[in-house]
């Protein structure tokens, strides 16, 4: 069966082009072969022309699933409580359920159960992350900054609470909110003093 050569792709991911590849098939062929295999349910499809086994799916770490949060909406990078998370800055621990910082949209994608979900910002404010065992992800500051922008738009529920506030370096918050208008500024002056 040709599913069992596929069985041996180590990557996290693929797509039909390398699934010709393998089973030396025309492009055409692989992409009728990865259509019912989804159906089949041996294929998750990520999006379009990305595609996991399934069987791989129940048993990838919390950092391959950052990773996919990366790669299901390019660009973006993980951040709010799940970058918070990450970092051990609350006591929240989020299942099943990513939140990621987009330049192009506001979304969610569900996935076996398990919600991606997406927070559109503006251009100016895309910044503040860099790459990290192979994830783009907020530093816990900008992570922090993001939580409170959306916050102050009334587009997201920030648990502060959960949040040990002790573990924000307050420097780090001045230099980025140097980015953001005034009025956000001094917003954001009861939650770092």
């Amino acid at each position: 069966m040709k599913y069992n050569e596929l069985k041996k792709i180590k990557n996290l991911y693929f797509t039909y082009q390398d699934v010709a590849k393998i089973l030396s098939i025309s492009e055409d062929s692989a992409r009728v072969l990865c259509t019912r295999y989804v159906k089949q349910k041996y294929f998750i499809r990520l999006k379009r022309n990305f595609y996991m086994l399934r069987e791989r799916w129940d048993s990838i770490t919390s950092n391959q699933r950052l990773e996919l949060a990366n790669i299901l909406q390019v660009p973006s990078y993980i951040s709010l409580m799940t970058a918070l998370s990450f970092y051990e800055y609350t006591t929240q621990i989020q299942q099943k359920f990513i939140e990621s910082i987009s330049q192009y949209r506001t979304c969610t994608k569900d996935i076996e159960g398990f919600i991606f979900n997406y927070s559109k910002i503006k251009k100016d404010f895309y910044f503040g992350f860099y790459k990290k065992n192979g994830i783009f992800i907020a530093s816990p500051e900008k992570a922090f900054i993001d939580s409170l922008y959306l916050n102050y738009l009334g587009k997201y529920n920030f648990d502060l609470s959960s949040l040990n506030l002790e573990k924000i370096d307050k420097k780090n918050c001045e230099k980025i909110l140097k980015r953001y208008l005034p009025k956000f500024r001094i917003f954001c002056k009861r939650y770092i003093k």
